[in-house]
Order: C-alpha cells, then structure tokens, then sequence
C-alpha cells in the first residue's frame, strides 16, 4: 500500500478511536480526573522528559492531548501534533475544560510541515507511535527537524517484544520483531476499552525493533543519550498482561521469563 492509502485507512480509525476515547467508559482516559488535575505521564516518561518548565515540546502524535495539558501544567510552551482531525478536535475540547493553552496541529508526523521547523527543546512521542509508522527514517528525520541546537528527542515505547504477542494463554506472536514490515488488521475494540465498537476497525501497523530505532535516530543525525529497556511498567500499555504483581507493576512472564515490555530512546540534535 501506498504512504496516502495506509495514512487514510489509518486516520479513519484513530478518528473513530478519538471518539470513544475519554468519554468517561474507560479509565485510561479519564478526562475528569485530568481535568481535576492528575497528571497523565507514567513514570517512565515523566523519568525521560524531565522538567520541561519554560520549554518549547513538541508533543508528537499527540492523540487527544491528554499528555500535552499534563506538559502544560508542567511549565512548558506545548504543540500537539497529529494527523487525526477527530483526535484533535476532541483535543482542544479537553485543554480547554482542563484550563490550559495548547497549540495543535494537524499534519504527518513524517512530513512535519515548515513552521515547526527548529524550534523545539523537546519533541516528545510516547507509547504506541511508532507503528503506525511506515518509513520509520522519514519519522526520525521529520521529527529530528523541529529540533533547536540541543534540543531533545524522548522517545518511550512498547517494546517490539512485547508487540510481537497476540496472546499470552496459550502463547501466540501474530507480528514481526521489526525490518518495517506492514501488518494488516480488521479488529474493534480499543487498547483502553477492549469492549467499545469502533465506526472503523481497519488499520496497518509495522514493525521496528530497537535496532531499527537506533538506526534511524543515527540516520537523522542525532546522538543517541539514553536507550533503555524496562522489564515492568506503571501500567498495561496493551492489556494483555495478567494484571499487577504484589508490588503494583505490570511484568511480562513468558514461560516462567522475564521479557520487557517498554523501551525509552532519548537522542538529541548537535
């Protein structure tokens, strides 16, 4: 499939996402406690950014910017970036019912248009962005280009691992580990509500590893600072682990193994 074709199909269900998603049905995005004001960075990702007051992010992907007001509140100067017309319509209802100024955006992530060229300290893209990436190159240097001199690329992501299963009991992989290979899936449901039915359930995904990430941070010039891999998380970012251990974390168990389930990648512009 061509870029605009997998781009279409694509849009059309992260626009039919948008409208499910923070409608008080499920408590990933629970717009009322944001609006209250609880933060929406996991740990991992707060660890990553660090403090962003009085800075310039880029907020890449942004979906329905839950992150972007969170960032906000922190201290920073937010854009929101998607290419989902329902996703940032829906965005720009919740800055507003949460009380802060975000600027969004609606473009290509790879092929970030013009005016956001250079002027970013942080571009920011978190949990499940990347595969709905085709040219995962493109990305990179798109992204890597709304970068001031120092500026920052964070990047925390579900590890290709662990996007690899398609189940757990009996295991079962149903994606590639990485090489940008193109999967084609007819599913409803939504990763923050198993059990909502979706106005579009098509969409096309791909597959990086992490050396296909490194590779594209070197590729577009950036020097990679930080790549980690995380063996538990704050939190199921696909909802298919068994639930929290006794001490609250989510783990991948895989045959009695430890396997990880998020990545983070922080690489900065010369």
């Amino acid at each position: 499939m061509e870029h605009e074709e997998v781009a279409a199909v694509n849009r059309a269900y992260w626009d039919a996402l948008a409208a499910v998603h923070g409608e008080g049905r499920d408590a990933y995005y629970d717009l009322e406690a944001l609006v209250a004001g609880r933060d929406s960075l996991s740990d991992a990702e707060d660890a990553a950014v660090g403090d962003v007051a009085g800075l310039d992010v880029l907020h890449v992907q942004c979906h329905i910017g839950f992150d972007s007001v969170s960032l906000t509140r922190r201290g920073a100067r937010v854009t929101g970036v998607d290419f989902s017309p329902a996703s940032l319509a829906k965005a720009r209802a919740v800055a507003e019912r949460s009380g802060v100024s975000v600027d969004f955006v609606q473009a290509d992530a790879v092929a970030l248009p013009d005016t956001l060229s250079a002027r970013f300290d942080v571009a920011y893209a978190t949990i499940g962005v990347i595969c709905w990436i085709d040219d995962l190159r493109a990305w990179m240097r798109s992204v890597a280009g709304t970068l001031r001199p120092g500026g920052r690329l964070v990047l925390v992501e579900i590890h290709p691992l662990f996007n690899m299963i398609e189940r757990l009991d009996p295991l079962a992989l149903d994606f590639p580990y990485g090489g940008g290979e193109a999967r084609r899936f007819d599913e409803d449901g939504s990763y923050a509500d198993p059990d909502v039915h979706l106005a579009s359930t098509e969409q096309v995904s791909y597959a990086h590893s992490l050396g296909d990430v490194a590779g594209a941070a070197l590729a577009a010039g950036l020097r990679i600072e930080r790549l980690e891999e995380h063996m538990d998380a704050a939190f199921d970012p696909r909802g298919l682990l068994p639930g929290p251990e006794e001490d609250g974390r989510h783990r991948l168990r895989v045959d009695g193994e430890l396997l990880p389930v998020l990545f983070t990648l922080v690489a900065s512009r010369p």
